[in-house]
C-alpha cells in the first residue's frame, strides 16, 4: 500500500470522517446507491477485494474468496441472481473471521440475517431475504465478464467506506494529496459550523449559506482561524 493510500485511511480512520463529509470533500460525488447496514454504528475504511458470482449461483463465490487477501473491504458483485440472496452465515463467517476483512459489501441481498444480525458482522447490501442462490457450477456469458471487468477496474486500488449512511468510494485516481486537503478541510468546515452554531447561537442560513466567519474570521477560536488560514479561500 503507498504512503498517500495509508494517509487517507489514517485520517479517515482516526477522524471518523463519515460517508457524508468524503461525499462533501468529493463535490457530492462517491457515493455507490442503495447500500443499507445490516448491523449499525460501523464505521470502516480500507482497499477492496472484489469477488462476483452470477446466473443464480453462488459457486463462483465460493471459489472466488479463497484467495482473496486479509484485511480487505470485500465487495461482492453479483449479475443475473435475480431476488436470490447472495451468501449467509457460513460464507459471511469465513469472509468475516477466516479472511480478516474489515467489511462485507453485497451488491445483492444476503440471508441468514437473524445469524448475522447475532454475529454483528460488517455487512453492507441492498436487502435480505430468505431465498438463496443455487450452489451449482456455471459458467459466466461475454456480458457478465464485460460487466465485472469493468465494475473491477472503478474498484480495485480504490477506497470504500461504510458507515450507518451508506457506502461511498474513493477511487483510485483520486487517492492524492488534493484529496486529503479536501477531507482536512471538510472536518475543518464541520468544526466551525457547530462552533458558531453551538457557541456563537448563529442561524444555521449565516453559518452555512453566508459563511459569515469567513468575513469575520475574528469571531472564530485562535486554534480554528490558524487553521482556516491555511487554507486558500
Amino acid at each position: 500500500m503507498d504512503d498517500i493510500k495509508k494517509k487517507i485511511i489514517s485520517l479517515i480512520e482516526k477522524n471518523k470522517i463519515s460517508t457524508v463529509e468524503v461525499s462533501d470533500a468529493l463535490g457530492k460525488r462517491g457515493v455507490l446507491p442503495g447500500f443499507k447496514p445490516l448491523t449499525k454504528g460501523r464505521h470502516i475504511v480500507g482497499e477492496v477485494a472484489y469477488v462476483f458470482t452470477y446466473h443464480e449461483s453462488n459457486w463462483p463465490l465460493h471459489k472466488q474468496v479463497e484467495t482473496i487477501e486479509e484485511c480487505k473491504v470485500v465487495f461482492v458483485d453479483a449479475f443475473d441472481c435475480g431476488e436470490k440472496a447472495l451468501f449467509g452465515d457460513i460464507v459471511a463467517k469465513y469472509i468475516s473471521l477466516y479472511k480478516s476483512s474489515k467489511a462485507i459489501i453485497a451488491n445483492g441481498l444476503v440471508r441468514d440475517a437473524h445469524t448475522l444480525l447475532k454475529e454483528n458482522y460488517p455487512i453492507w447490501s441492498l436487502g435480505t431475504t430468505p431465498l438463496g442462490c443455487d450452489n451449482k457450477d456455471v459458467k459466466a456469458d461475454a456480458a457478465v465478464l464485460s460487466a465485472a471487468e469493468k465494475r473491477a477496474k472503478q474498484l480495485n486500488q480504490s477506497l470504500l467506506i461504510a458507515d450507518d449512511s451508506g457506502v461511498a468510494i474513493i477511487e483510485k485516481d483520486e487517492i492524492n494529496e488534493i484529496t486529503i486537503k479536501k477531507l482536512e478541510f471538510i472536518e475543518l468546515q464541520e468544526d466551525i459550523w457547530y462552533y458558531c452554531i453551538d457557541t456563537l447561537k448563529w442561524s444555521t442560513y449565516k453559518t452555512i449559506c453566508e459563511k459569515a466567519y469567513l468575513k469575520a474570521p475574528n469571531v472564530l477560536p485562535d486554534v480554528l482561524r490558524a487553521k482556516l488560514a491555511e487554507f486558500d479561500l
